[in-house]
């Protein structure tokens, strides 16, 4: 009796103490990091994200559906 008692105490406290849901959140916090390196990059290399955008806008207003 005990021992089955102290065997689901063991596994609750193995459970509590894994990292459920880290690993989403790493990768969202990773991810959300690439993106703004990206946005920096990008003003830094072309000068300005005005004609970026705009070049964007430009592409995306020529593509007509089917």
């Amino acid at each position: 009796m005990i021992d089955k008692l102290v065997v689901k105490l063991l596994t609750l406290k193995m459970w509590l103490s894994d990292d459920h849901g880290q690993d989403i959140m790493e990768y969202a916090i990773l991810t959300g990091g690439i993106a703004i390196a990206l946005v920096v990059a990008l003003a830094l290399f072309t000068g300005s994200l005005n004609s970026w955008f705009e070049a964007m806008g430009n592409f995306f207003s020529t593509i007509t559906p089917n």
